[in-house]
Protein backbone atom coordinates (compact mmCIF):
# COMPACT_ATOMS: atom_id res chain seq x y z
CA UNK A 1 0.00 0.00 0.00
CA UNK A 2 1.06 3.40 -0.94
CA UNK A 3 1.87 5.05 2.93
CA UNK A 4 2.66 8.94 3.58
CA UNK A 5 3.98 9.68 7.15
CA UNK A 6 3.73 13.25 8.30
CA UNK A 7 4.97 14.39 11.97
CA UNK A 8 7.75 13.38 14.40
CA UNK A 9 8.03 9.63 13.85
CA UNK A 10 8.45 9.65 17.64
CA UNK A 11 4.99 11.45 18.63
CA UNK A 12 2.30 8.71 19.43
CA UNK A 13 0.51 7.21 16.12
CA UNK A 14 -2.13 8.53 14.32
CA UNK A 15 -3.45 5.68 11.51
CA UNK A 16 -5.69 7.75 8.55
CA UNK A 17 -8.14 5.75 6.59
CA UNK A 18 -9.90 6.89 3.75
CA UNK A 19 -13.28 6.34 2.79
CA UNK A 20 -14.42 3.88 -0.35
CA UNK A 21 -13.06 4.75 -3.52
CA UNK A 22 -10.74 8.27 -2.50
CA UNK A 23 -7.11 8.49 -1.12
CA UNK A 24 -5.13 8.79 1.83
CA UNK A 25 -5.26 12.78 0.13
CA UNK A 26 -8.76 13.38 1.67
CA UNK A 27 -7.42 14.37 4.80
CA UNK A 28 -4.93 16.68 4.17
CA UNK A 29 -6.93 19.45 5.27
CA UNK A 30 -6.70 18.17 9.04
CA UNK A 31 -2.93 17.00 8.48
CA UNK A 32 -1.05 20.03 9.45
CA UNK A 33 -2.56 20.24 12.80
CA UNK A 34 -2.71 16.57 13.24
CA UNK A 35 0.92 16.55 12.79
CA UNK A 36 1.49 18.61 15.07
CA UNK A 37 0.33 16.12 18.14
CA UNK A 38 0.97 12.40 16.02
CA UNK A 39 3.10 10.91 13.79
CA UNK A 40 0.25 10.87 11.29
CA UNK A 41 0.22 7.35 9.00
CA UNK A 42 -1.90 8.28 5.98
CA UNK A 43 -2.65 4.72 3.76
CA UNK A 44 -4.12 3.96 0.32
CA UNK A 45 -6.05 1.06 0.31
CA UNK A 46 -5.66 -1.44 -2.58
CA UNK A 47 -6.92 -0.38 -5.82
CA UNK A 48 -7.08 3.44 -4.17
CA UNK A 49 -4.97 6.29 -4.67
CA UNK A 50 -1.41 5.41 -5.73
CA UNK A 51 -1.51 1.77 -4.35
CA UNK A 52 -2.19 -1.39 -7.30
CA UNK A 53 -5.29 -3.36 -7.00
CA UNK A 54 -5.97 -6.40 -5.39
CA UNK A 55 -7.35 -9.58 -5.83
CA UNK A 56 -10.15 -9.27 -2.73
CA UNK A 57 -11.61 -6.29 -1.55
CA UNK A 58 -12.95 -8.09 1.52
CA UNK A 59 -13.23 -5.82 4.57
CA UNK A 60 -11.17 -8.33 6.58
CA UNK A 61 -8.78 -8.94 3.60
CA UNK A 62 -7.72 -4.97 3.38
CA UNK A 63 -7.80 -4.93 7.45
CA UNK A 64 -5.12 -7.94 7.30
CA UNK A 65 -3.12 -5.62 5.29
CA UNK A 66 -3.32 -2.47 7.25
CA UNK A 67 -2.15 -4.71 10.33
CA UNK A 68 0.68 -6.04 8.03
CA UNK A 69 1.93 -2.51 7.58
CA UNK A 70 1.48 -1.63 11.68
CA UNK A 71 3.80 -4.53 12.32
CA UNK A 72 6.41 -3.82 9.86
CA UNK A 73 6.35 -0.31 11.12
CA UNK A 74 6.94 -1.94 14.79
CA UNK A 75 3.76 0.23 16.15
CA UNK A 76 0.88 -1.32 18.81
CA UNK A 77 -1.76 0.51 20.43
CA UNK A 78 -1.93 2.78 17.62
CA UNK A 79 -5.23 5.31 17.56
CA UNK A 80 -7.07 4.90 14.13
CA UNK A 81 -9.73 6.78 12.57
CA UNK A 82 -11.42 6.10 9.23
CA UNK A 83 -13.90 7.83 6.79
CA UNK A 84 -17.08 6.14 5.77
CA UNK A 85 -15.61 2.70 4.67
CA UNK A 86 -12.72 3.43 6.04
CA UNK A 87 -14.17 3.08 9.46
CA UNK A 88 -15.33 -0.86 8.41
CA UNK A 89 -11.37 -1.55 7.50
CA UNK A 90 -10.43 -0.02 11.07
CA UNK A 91 -13.37 -2.04 12.94
CA UNK A 92 -11.94 -5.22 10.95
CA UNK A 93 -8.52 -4.23 12.59
CA UNK A 94 -9.91 -3.92 15.91
CA UNK A 95 -11.68 -6.89 15.79
CA UNK A 96 -8.65 -9.10 14.17
CA UNK A 97 -5.66 -7.25 16.54
CA UNK A 98 -6.76 -5.46 19.43
CA UNK A 99 -2.87 -4.92 20.53
CA UNK A 100 -3.07 -2.76 17.02
CA UNK A 101 -5.64 -0.66 18.10
CA UNK A 102 -5.76 2.09 21.14
CA UNK A 103 -8.59 3.77 20.43
CA UNK A 104 -11.01 3.94 16.97
CA UNK A 105 -12.83 7.05 15.89
CA UNK A 106 -15.17 6.70 13.18
CA UNK A 107 -16.46 9.76 10.80
CA UNK A 108 -19.64 9.07 8.54
CA UNK A 109 -19.28 5.38 9.21
CA UNK A 110 -22.66 3.83 8.39
CA UNK A 111 -24.11 1.60 11.32
CA UNK A 112 -25.92 -0.96 9.35
CA UNK A 113 -27.69 -1.45 5.97
CA UNK A 114 -30.94 0.14 6.22
CA UNK A 115 -29.29 3.96 7.39
CA UNK A 116 -28.12 4.16 3.71
CA UNK A 117 -29.72 6.67 1.59
CA UNK A 118 -30.02 5.57 -2.68
CA UNK A 119 -27.04 6.60 -4.37
CA UNK A 120 -26.63 9.99 -5.59
CA UNK A 121 -27.11 9.48 -9.64
CA UNK A 122 -24.12 10.56 -10.72
CA UNK A 123 -22.74 7.53 -8.87
CA UNK A 124 -25.44 5.31 -10.04
CA UNK A 125 -24.70 6.05 -13.50
CA UNK A 126 -20.70 5.52 -13.12
CA UNK A 127 -20.94 2.22 -11.60
CA UNK A 128 -23.89 0.68 -13.00
CA UNK A 129 -24.64 -1.36 -16.24
CA UNK A 130 -24.37 -1.60 -18.94
CA UNK A 131 -22.15 1.23 -19.65
CA UNK A 132 -20.09 1.98 -16.06
CA UNK A 133 -16.74 0.83 -16.74
CA UNK A 134 -16.69 2.72 -19.91
CA UNK A 135 -17.84 6.07 -18.16
CA UNK A 136 -15.04 4.86 -15.52
CA UNK A 137 -12.49 5.09 -17.90
CA UNK A 138 -13.06 8.19 -19.35
CA UNK A 139 -14.50 10.60 -16.53
CA UNK A 140 -13.16 14.27 -16.41
CA UNK A 141 -12.24 15.82 -13.35
CA UNK A 142 -15.57 18.05 -13.33
CA UNK A 143 -17.25 14.65 -13.10
CA UNK A 144 -15.07 13.55 -10.37
CA UNK A 145 -15.19 16.59 -8.42
CA UNK A 146 -19.40 16.35 -9.17
CA UNK A 147 -19.41 12.95 -7.52
CA UNK A 148 -17.63 14.24 -4.22
CA UNK A 149 -20.00 17.29 -3.94
CA UNK A 150 -23.11 14.98 -4.48
CA UNK A 151 -22.17 13.63 -0.73
CA UNK A 152 -21.86 16.66 0.57
CA UNK A 153 -23.58 19.67 2.06
CA UNK A 154 -21.62 22.96 2.30
CA UNK A 155 -20.02 24.70 -0.62
CA UNK A 156 -16.52 23.16 -1.00
CA UNK A 157 -13.70 23.61 -3.22
CA UNK A 158 -12.27 20.25 -3.84
CA UNK A 159 -8.25 20.29 -3.84
CA UNK A 160 -6.58 19.53 -7.11
CA UNK A 161 -4.32 16.60 -5.55
CA UNK A 162 -7.50 14.92 -4.18
CA UNK A 163 -9.19 14.96 -7.47
CA UNK A 164 -5.79 13.25 -9.23
CA UNK A 165 -5.65 10.95 -6.21
CA UNK A 166 -9.63 9.49 -6.91
CA UNK A 167 -8.24 9.37 -11.02
CA UNK A 168 -6.30 6.47 -9.91
CA UNK A 169 -9.17 4.14 -8.05
CA UNK A 170 -9.93 1.54 -10.39
CA UNK A 171 -13.68 0.68 -11.53
CA UNK A 172 -13.54 -2.77 -10.07
CA UNK A 173 -11.57 -1.48 -6.58
CA UNK A 174 -14.97 0.94 -6.15
CA UNK A 175 -17.02 -1.65 -6.98
CA UNK A 176 -15.46 -4.37 -4.76
CA UNK A 177 -15.03 -1.99 -2.14
CA UNK A 178 -18.63 -1.27 -1.89
CA UNK A 179 -19.76 -4.81 -2.79
CA UNK A 180 -17.54 -6.04 0.62
CA UNK A 181 -18.58 -2.87 2.55
CA UNK A 182 -22.47 -4.05 2.00
CA UNK A 183 -21.56 -8.05 3.17
CA UNK A 184 -19.57 -6.46 6.07
CA UNK A 185 -22.50 -4.52 7.52
CA UNK A 186 -25.08 -7.11 6.90
CA UNK A 187 -23.22 -10.08 8.04
CA UNK A 188 -23.54 -7.47 11.52
CA UNK A 189 -23.70 -4.10 12.76
CA UNK A 190 -20.56 -1.90 13.27
CA UNK A 191 -22.14 -0.81 17.03
CA UNK A 192 -23.11 -5.10 17.64
CA UNK A 193 -19.05 -5.69 16.21
CA UNK A 194 -17.78 -2.50 18.54
CA UNK A 195 -19.79 -3.54 21.82
CA UNK A 196 -17.86 -6.95 22.42
CA UNK A 197 -14.17 -5.09 22.18
CA UNK A 198 -14.09 -2.39 24.96
CA UNK A 199 -12.17 -0.09 21.98
CA UNK A 200 -12.34 3.17 23.24
CA UNK A 201 -14.83 5.08 20.63
CA UNK A 202 -15.69 8.65 18.72
CA UNK A 203 -18.17 8.55 16.31
CA UNK A 204 -18.47 12.13 14.00
CA UNK A 205 -21.22 12.27 12.24
CA UNK A 206 -22.77 15.20 9.79
CA UNK A 207 -26.32 16.24 10.86
CA UNK A 208 -27.06 16.49 7.06
CA UNK A 209 -24.78 13.47 5.43
CA UNK A 210 -26.62 12.57 2.01
CA UNK A 211 -25.26 9.04 2.24
CA UNK A 212 -26.16 8.19 5.68
CA UNK A 213 -29.55 8.52 7.80
CA UNK A 214 -27.48 10.98 10.38
CA UNK A 215 -30.25 10.01 12.99
CA UNK A 216 -28.24 6.74 12.54
CA UNK A 217 -25.30 7.64 14.38
CA UNK A 218 -27.46 7.48 17.70
CA UNK A 219 -26.99 3.93 16.97
CA UNK A 220 -23.41 4.26 18.12
CA UNK A 221 -24.64 5.06 21.28
CA UNK A 222 -24.84 1.16 22.83
CA UNK A 223 -21.46 0.98 22.41
CA UNK A 224 -20.46 0.90 26.06
CA UNK A 225 -18.22 4.51 26.69
CA UNK A 226 -18.91 5.48 22.96
CA UNK A 227 -19.48 9.32 21.99
CA UNK A 228 -21.22 10.57 19.56
CA UNK A 229 -20.42 13.94 17.90
CA UNK A 230 -22.79 15.91 15.46
CA UNK A 231 -21.56 18.44 13.11
CA UNK A 232 -24.91 21.08 11.81
CA UNK A 233 -25.05 21.55 8.33
CA UNK A 234 -22.03 19.38 7.50
CA UNK A 235 -22.40 16.18 5.03
CA UNK A 236 -20.47 13.19 4.23
CA UNK A 237 -17.20 14.91 4.41
CA UNK A 238 -16.83 16.41 7.50
CA UNK A 239 -12.47 16.36 6.79
CA UNK A 240 -13.31 18.93 3.61
CA UNK A 241 -16.71 20.59 4.67
CA UNK A 242 -15.49 21.30 8.30
CA UNK A 243 -11.95 20.24 9.14
CA UNK A 244 -11.35 22.85 12.02
CA UNK A 245 -14.25 21.14 13.68
CA UNK A 246 -13.53 17.69 13.24
CA UNK A 247 -9.83 17.91 13.92
CA UNK A 248 -10.67 19.63 17.17
CA UNK A 249 -12.66 16.63 18.26
CA UNK A 250 -10.46 14.08 17.18
CA UNK A 251 -7.59 15.57 18.58
CA UNK A 252 -9.46 16.18 21.82
CA UNK A 253 -10.50 12.28 21.55
CA UNK A 254 -6.39 10.97 20.30
CA UNK A 255 -4.60 13.29 23.00
CA UNK A 256 -6.93 13.73 26.22
CA UNK A 257 -6.42 17.39 25.86
CA UNK A 258 -10.18 18.44 26.13
CA UNK A 259 -9.82 19.91 22.20
CA UNK A 260 -13.37 19.98 20.99
CA UNK A 261 -15.37 19.06 23.85
CA UNK A 262 -16.48 21.96 24.83
CA UNK A 263 -19.44 24.18 23.11
CA UNK A 264 -22.28 23.74 21.33
CA UNK A 265 -20.23 21.70 18.83
CA UNK A 266 -21.82 17.86 19.18
CA UNK A 267 -25.03 19.03 20.10
CA UNK A 268 -27.36 18.84 17.11
CA UNK A 269 -29.26 15.61 17.45
CA UNK A 270 -30.37 15.72 13.45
Amino acid sequence: MHVVHDGSREASPLLLIHGSGASGECWRPMVPALAGHHHVIRVDLPGCGQSPPASSYDVTVQAGKVAALLDDLGLRSVAVAGHSGGGYVGTALAEQRPDLVGSLALISTGPRMDALFPQPLILRVLLGPPFGRILWSRRSDAMIRGGIKSTTARAVDIPDDLVAEMRGTTYGAFRGVLRENGAYLTARSVPERLSALGVPLLVIFGAADPRWNPASARLYEAVPGARVEMLPGVGHIPMIEAPEETTRLLLGFTTGSGLGWTGDVGRDTA
